[in-house]
C-alpha cells in the first residue's frame, strides 16, 4: 500500500478543487479502506463547492456516490476481505439509535456523511465504516454501482417509502436531472398509471419521455400545475419535487388532486411558501420530506439492476479523471451536455 494518495480537495467554497497528495487514511477498529473505482458527482457536491451547503471541515474531499474494491481492513472488520467489490453508502449510521433500530437508518441521529463530515470519494482511496459497505454484485459496473446508493436509491425511497406509490396512481416529477430522471424510470417500473415529467429544459424532457414519461411539460411555456390538471382528472396522486426551489414546491402541491401527496426530495436552502391551511384541510393534502435512502432501499435497487429489470445504461453522461473534478462540477452547474450523472474515475489514465 502507498503512504499517500491523490485526492481532489475543497479548501474554500467556490475555489477550484486542489489536486494533491494526501496521507493515506489510518484505519480505526471497524473501518475499511476502499480503492475508489468510480464516484458520482451529485448536486449536493455542487452546493457544498459553491458554499450553499456548509461542510464540517476544510480541506475536505467531496464525493459520496462511491463504488470500488476493498484495499485494507482495520481491526474488527473481518466481514470484508481484500478485492471485494463494494458500494459505499454515503451515511455512516450508528446502528443503535431508535431510527437505526426501526430500519430508518437514513435518519440516524449520529450519522456522519462522506464528503460532508468525512473525506469522500473524489480520491483514489476512501475510508468508511465496515457497516456502510454493501456488496456490488458481479455484472454491475462500478460506475453504475457508484450512483445506486444516492441518484437511484434516493428517488426509490421517495416513491415507495415516503410517497407510498400504489400501482395505477398518477405521478408528476418536477425536475428531470439525475434524481428526477431516475424517478421517472422507477415510477413506471413500480406501476404508476400516468407519469408526467416537468422541467424547463426540453432535452431533459425528451429523455424523460424516452424513459417512460407518458406526458412532458415544459415549465417555461405553461404553469406546471395547470398543465398537470389539464392532463389528469383533477391532479396527480403523487408529486415528487426534485429541484429544491420554493416555486417548484408550490407548483408540486398545487398539482395534487384532493388527498394527494407531495414529496420534497430537492435539497434547497430557501424558505417555502404553501397554500393556505384551509386548502390543506379541505383537500387533505400531505407534504412530506424525503432524505436519502435506507439499506433496505439500496438492496432492492441493486436487485432490480442485477435482474435486468432496471436499465441504467444511459445514466452515465460523462466520465472524467480525478484531475478534472472541478470541471465536472462546472459541467453540472452549467448543465453542459444535459447530464443525468457525471462520474469521476480516480484511476483513469494511470
Amino acid at each position: 500500500m502507498p503512504d499517500v494518495m491523490l485526492a481532489a480537495r475543497l479548501h474554500s467554497p467556490g475555489a477550484p478543487l486542489k489536486i494533491e497528495d494526501c496521507p493515506l487514511p489510518t484505519l480505526e477498529p471497524g473501518e475499511v479502506l476502499v480503492r475508489v473505482a468510480a464516484c458520482g458527482v451529485c448536486g449536493s457536491d455542487l452546493h457544498m463547492w459553491r458554499g450553499a451547503v456548509p461542510v464540517r471541515k476544510t480541506p475536505i474531499v467531496l464525493g459520496h456516490e462511491i463504488a470500488g474494491t476493498v484495499a485494507a481492513c482495520g481491526p474488527e472488520s473481518s466481514t470484508w476481505k481484500a478485492d471485494d467489490a463494494v458500494i459505499v453508502r454515503a451515511g455512516a449510521s450508528c446502528g443503535n439509535c431508535r431510527h437505526c433500530r426501526s430500519r430508518r437508518d437514513n435518519l440516524c441521529s449520529g450519522q456522519r456523511v462522506l464528503g460532508m463530515d468525512l473525506d469522500g470519494g473524489f480520491a483514489r482511496y476512501v475510508k468508511a465504516p465496515a457497516a456502510s459497505l454493501v456488496p456490488l454484485p458481479d455484472g454491475i459496473p462500478s460506475e453504475i454501482g457508484a450512483i445506486l446508493a444516492d441518484a437511484v436509491a434516493t428517488p426509490f425511497h421517495a416513491l415507495t417509502e415516503r410517497g407510498a406509490l400504489q400501482p395505477g396512481e398518477s405521478v408528476a416529477v418536477f425536475g428531470c436531472g439525475g434524481l428526477g430522471t431516475h424517478a421517472v424510470q422507477l415510477a413506471r417500473l413500480l406501476g404508476a398509471g400516468q407519469v408526467i415529467a416537468i422541467d424547463v429544459r426540453q432535452p431533459a424532457l425528451e429523455r424523460a419521455r424516452e424513459l417512460g414519461a407518458h406526458e412532458i411539460v415544459n415549465a417555461e411555456s405553461e404553469a406546471p400545475y395547470k398543465a398537470v390538471h389539464r392532463l389528469t382528472e383533477g391532479g396527480v396522486d403523487l408529486a415528487l419535487e426534485c429541484v429544491g426551489q420554493p416555486e417548484t414546491i408550490t407548483q408540486a402541491v398545487r398539482s395534487l388532486r384532493p388527498g394527494g401527496r407531495a414529496v420534497i426530495v430537492g435539497m434547497g436552502q430557501e424558505p417555502i411558501g404553501l397554500p393556505p391551511p384551509a386548502l390543506f384541510a379541505w383537500r387533505e393534502y400531505a407534504v412530506l420530506g424525503s432524505f436519502g435512502s435506507t439499506r433496505a432501499d439500496l438492496d432492492r435497487v441493486i436487485e432490480l439492476v442485477k435482474s435486468g429489470t432496471l436499465d441504467l445504461s444511459g445514466s452515465i453522461s460523462a466520465r472524467l479523471p480525478l484531475e478534472e473534478a472541478s470541471k465536472a462540477l462546472e459541467m453540472l452547474e452549467s448543465k453542459e451536455g444535459d447530464p443525468v450523472r457525471l462520474v469521476i474515475l480516480p484511476w483513469e489514465g494511470v
